[in-house]
């Protein structure tokens, strides 16, 4: 031991042999076994020492991801007070409760005191109801880390101190462990592998890598230090599974160290940066005018007031004598606030959270299931969708294509197209097949792809599920669509099984022994007794590697003949046709002399010892007889290349963002339309690690077209994506796996597989894909833009209406005609009259060229400058007709041949009205008493009182008035610029319902009489409620006669384009 050693032995009273080495800069997969068991001071015999273990604990901790605390419950709660909408509705809240308070003193409490706090109560509950979503959104933003960690290996078979110990418990490792794995483990570290115990070994990392099948690792040393996930064959990786073999590693990272912990940190970094919905910033802008917008107003109607609670007299030209009323003060304060509180849409984010739950039940219909409403909207606007292309644009069920047999002379080959793609033995067909007359060529091509197969199909559901090698399950539903030889039919066999031609093959070439498959030979056989009881040798694998062994072609006829060098040539010609198909090929070859496994029949027989060694069965498969080869791939999914199609129409570019090798990526691209089949890919499609080392990234990411990224690591997709963004795109990003959750988490809308999916990528999206459909997410987009085109209706609508609303207190205070709606008024219209309407308007239904226009810029505003003229000219006429029934009630006996007469109100004049602030000082006013319903109202003992509670049957009429306008603009809000003519309102049934159900409320609350004294306000006679219609139906006519402009407007500015684009 050296002296640093005894060193740190001494202090430690114990201490290994060696320094632990830095295991982050070790790179193990370039290393032999030996120099990797020589750097982490361990041997495979012994395994690490107890005392070395807790040494290099205490260095590099425990073998877990770590937990990061996210914010406490109070910091979500307060975050979703920083909204300006919700800052304004808050402000308005408080100042109300004080008013309330002040009041009730003021008043002595009872039942108007009541009332005064129901304003603030009710806006409290709506700031409460909006935080408490909120909290509960982002609380489920940290629970992607938490599926991650569910995905770890709870145990290990590990060797210390020259014992193994068979279930340690996986946090309890650290690097230099030597750990065994066996089929089914699931991989507990970053780790090495030193020695294989079985031939093979093959791991399923495609959660990690996105690679459609499982690989084989092996102990042998990459040569590049510099390689992808996918390069480092002899590494296994934590949260990968072991599917086949068994091997022995030692751990090289542990804990955060390891691939999967990367993933967890930038899953939590992502977490940190998520960004606000382009819905969001439009209203959290929106909101921001507003604010000013009030302050401004508020201040202005309150300035305009002063002169009734502030006087003075001038003195020698200076004022003097200042009399201050606090009464009137907060009376003017009051109707600042009722202004504050017509402003604020109350409603709309209750209407706005209804829309988007109902947009995902209809998303739920079309198969896209999504886990956070504002997503539905975000869809919309979406530019660029980064798609993954195993399971999505694939249907990630491998399927034989072609089949290559043997034609009657050695220069003569036959081709098959086979019609399919999923596991169904129903799905497809084989062109030109001879079904009836079956040759002995093809008929040997079905045997061994039945007999020679570890694979098997079932049914769950409604869809064909495979076990085993996904190639090997193709194989077994490509011999059901061949069928069986002779007059038999498949159906006639009296097995229930799905692959009854497998069984039936099975039966005729009974398996006795196993030649498992290894990365030398690169193929497998198997031993079969038939019938007749001889011995036959069946293999399967790598076209070229099987030519190699093979001496003998079987013809067509079944003749067996020598396999020359241009029969070879002409089998290695249409392999490397297939090849640049992108199909994974495999041959098919067998043997009936196999000398001294003729007899074989199990583990007694003499010959059974050559089959303990996989090293002889490159000898035992030799002299092979060649039947043919089949072609196979993971075939695009049907209604792909219609999406693709679509998403072009509608200007959204599709990025192939993969994990699978270069060329079979191309080839589906091709095929999808992705790259049209005459275009040069090659600066369109990159692997991962090329586009990390390319200077221009973002002017490649803006070129026009598709682009492809295969062989794409989790950073690399992180990286795209943030380009995107950081380039004003809108992207959505889709995934299946544990590598995919980062760039779901990052992207503006993470979409995740619902099938093949794990549960951190569903945890960590925004939506998942019940049926794992790329033409799902086109259709989502779809939807998403109507449901924007429709909340921008109903948005329009509801600002209309409090612009109404301003308008008529900004009339009454600049009047100074007595207040005709209080904020408890505006309040009901605003959450509960206008409600229905607007949430109906997220009905309507979408146009038909929806997906035709291109995707809507990000900074689009809600409103147009036009779309404003328009509200403000519909405000002011509500403003007007509300503020005018109010008076038209106290100056008028009968308006347009109503009669107002019939309650005995007083009449007055217009001067009498706006200076009703003096009545006290007013000679012999009086005023006579009226009915309102069954109540009388009498002045005897303060006339004065007829501008205060006498003000209740005009305060109704305007609030009757005030909802029956927004009725009707209810129903221009069908279309931004079409006539009711052309957009009938029955093109939207749940519009007339909902208005129906809004006069009702309106009606419960008139003639309640609790609710009516709730709200101050009477019961109407039939010529009043006449009149609020003959007010409030102008609205149609105004807005029919402003879309019309804009129809011209419109249609001048298409005119005006296409003859500058002639110019051009």
């Amino acid at each position: 031991m050296g002296q640093s050693g005894q060193d740190r032995e001494h202090r430690n009273g114990v201490g290994p042999q060696h320094p632990p080495p830095p295991p982050q800069s070790f790179p193990a997969w370039a290393r032999s076994t030996a120099e990797c068991q020589a750097e982490f001071a361990v041997s495979t015999v012994a395994g690490l020492r107890s005392e070395e273990v807790a040494w290099r604990r205490e260095i590099y901790g425990w073998n877990e991801l770590e937990k990061h605390s996210g914010p406490s419950i109070w910091r979500l709660v307060l975050g979703q007070f920083e909204d300006t909408l919700v800052r304004i509705l808050l402000a308005a809240a408080v100042v109300s409760f004080l008013l309330a308070w002040y009041d009730g003193d003021r008043g002595g409490g009872g039942e108007a005191g009541l009332t005064a706090f129901v304003e603030p109560l009710v806006i409290f509950l709506i700031l409460v109801v909006n935080a408490v979503v909120g909290v509960w959104q982002e609380n489920n933003a940290e629970k992607a880390l938490e599926a991650l960690k569910e995905i770890q290996s709870e145990h290990a078979a590990v060797r210390r101190d020259g014992k193994l110990i068979p279930s340690l418990p996986a946090k309890e490792l650290v690097p230099g462990d030597i750990v065994e794995l066996r089929v089914g483990d699931k991989v507990p570290a970053d780790m090495r592998v030193l020695q294989l115990i079985s031939s093979t070994f093959r791991v399923d990392q495609g959660s990690l890598t996105g690679e459609s099948a499982a690989v084989n690792k092996t102990n042998r040393v990459v040569n590049s230090e510099d390689t992808d996930i996918q390069g480092k064959e002899c590494m296994v990786f934590a949260g990968t599974t072991v599917v086949n073999g068994s091997c022995v590693c030692l751990v090289t990272q542990i804990g955060m160290n390891t691939e999967i912990g990367k993933i967890h940190l930038q899953i939590h970094e992502a977490c940190q940066s998520d960004d606000e919905t382009p819905l969001k910033k439009k209203l959290n802008e929106f909101g921001e005018v507003l604010t000013a917008i009030i302050g401004v107003i508020c201040a202005f109607v309150w300035l305009i007031n002063v002169k009734y609670f502030l006087t003075w007299e001038y003195v020698d030209g200076w004022p003097r004598n200042f009399r201050f009323s606090f009464e009137k003060c907060t009376y003017y304060f009051e109707i600042a606030v009722a202004l504050a509180v017509a402003a604020i849409p109350e409603g709309l984010p209750a209407v706005i959270t209804t829309s988007l739950a109902l947009g995902t039940r209809k998303m739920a219909q079309k198969n896209a299931l999504v886990r956070r409403l504002p997503s539905v909207e975000t869809l919309g606007c979406t530019t660029v969708i980064c798609s993954d292309k195993t399971g999505t644009l694939t249907t990630n069920q491998m399927s034989a294509v072609r089949i290559v047999a043997m034609g009657r002379q050695t220069n003569d080959i036959r081709k098959f197209k086979v019609v399919g793609a999923t596991y169904d033995p129903c799905d497809g067909e084989i062109h030109d097949w001879p079904a009836e007359n079956m040759d002995d060529n093809l008929q040997m091509i079905a045997k061994i792809a039945a007999v020679c197969n570890d694979a098997s199909i079932s049914n769950s559901g409604h869809q064909y599920v495979a076990s085993g090698m996904p190639t090997e399950a193709a194989l077994k539903v490509l011999v059901e669509k061949m069928g069986i030889p002779g007059d038999l039919d498949p159906s006639s066999l009296e097995s229930s099984e799905i692959l009854r031609c497998c069984q039936w093959w099975n039966g005729c070439a009974r398996r006795i022994a196993t030649l498992e498959f290894d990365r030398v030979r690169k193929s497998m056989g198997v031993i079969v007794k038939s019938d007749s009881g001889s011995n036959s040798l069946l293999v399967k694998g790598a076209v070229e590697s099987l030519l190699e062994r093979c001496s003998y072609i079987q013809l067509l006829d079944g003749s067996v003949v020598q396999l020359d060098e241009s029969t070879k040539n002409l089998v290695l010609e249409a392999l490397h046709e297939m090849s640049t198909n992108a199909l994974r090929c495999l041959g098919f070859a067998y043997k009936d002399d196999i000398s001294e496994f003729a007899t074989y029949d199990g583990e007694d027989h003499p010959a059974h010892k050559l089959l303990l060694d996989p090293s002889n069965y490159s000898s035992i498969e030799s002299e092979l007889i060649f039947v043919g080869l089949i072609g196979l791939r993971d075939p695009p999914r049907q209604e792909v290349h219609k999406a693709i199609k679509d998403c072009k129409a509608a200007g959204i570019r599709v990025i192939v963002i993969t994990g699978d090798n270069k060329e079979t990526a191309e080839a589906i691209c091709r095929e999808i339309g992705v790259f049209s089949p005459d275009e040069d890919s090659i600066s369109a499609s990159f692997t991962g690690k090329e586009f990390m080392s390319l200077s221009d990234k973002k002017n490649r990411l803006r070129q026009k077209g598709g682009l492809l990224f295969s062989r794409a690591e989790p950073k690399h997709k992180q990286e795209i994506v943030r380009l995107l963004k950081e380039d004003g795109e809108v992207v959505a990003m889709t995934g299946d796996g544990v590598n995919d959750a980062p760039a779901l988490k990052l992207a503006d809308i993470g979409i995740a597989m619902g099938i093949s999916g794990t549960e951190v990528a569903k945890e960590a999206s925004d939506m998942v894909l019940a049926d794992d459909n790329f033409s799902t997410i086109v259709a989502a987009v779809g939807e998403g833009r109507s449901i924007y085109n429709n909340m921008k209706s109903f948005i329009r609508y509801m600002i209309s209406s409090n612009i109404g609303e301003v308008a008529s207190i900004f009339l009454t205070a600049a009047l100074g005609i007595p207040e005709g709606l209080i904020p408890v008024q505006l309040l009901w219209v605003n959450l509960v009259t206008d409600g229905p309407p607007a949430t109906a308007l997220g009905f309507n239904p979408p146009d038909r060229d929806i997906m035709k226009r291109p995707p809507r810029r990000t900074d689009e505003s809600l409103i147009s400058a036009w779309i404003l003229f328009r509200y403000l000219v519909i405000g002011l006429y509500v403003g007007i007709a509300t503020v005018g029934v109010f008076i038209i009630w106290y100056t008028h006996g009968s308006f347009l041949g109503i009669d107002l007469s019939g309650d005995g109100h007083t009449l007055l004049t217009y001067s009498q009205l706006a200076n009703w602030a003096q009545c006290s000082a007013w000679e012999g006013f009086s005023a006579a008493p009226f009915t309102a319903g069954s109540h009388i109202f009498s002045f005897d003992t303060n006339p004065c009182e007829y501008f205060q509670s006498g003000k209740v049957k005009a305060t109704t009429l305007s609030l009757s008035v005030l909802v029956a306008i927004e009725m009707f603009n209810s129903l221009n809000a069908l279309s931004e610029n079409g006539s009711l003519l052309t957009v009938h309102p029955w093109a939207n049934p749940w519009l007339l319902l909902a208005m129906c159900v809004s006069f009702g409320l309106h009606f419960v609350i008139i003639y309640v009489p609790f609710l009516a004294r709730v709200f101050g306000i009477v019961p109407l006679s039939f010529n009043e409620w006449l009149l609020v219609l003959v007010v409030a139906f102008p609205v149609i006519l105004i807005d029919e006669l402003l879309k019309f402009v804009g129809r011209c407007r419109s249609s001048f500015d298409i005119q005006r384009l296409s003859k500058r684009y002639k110019v051009d």
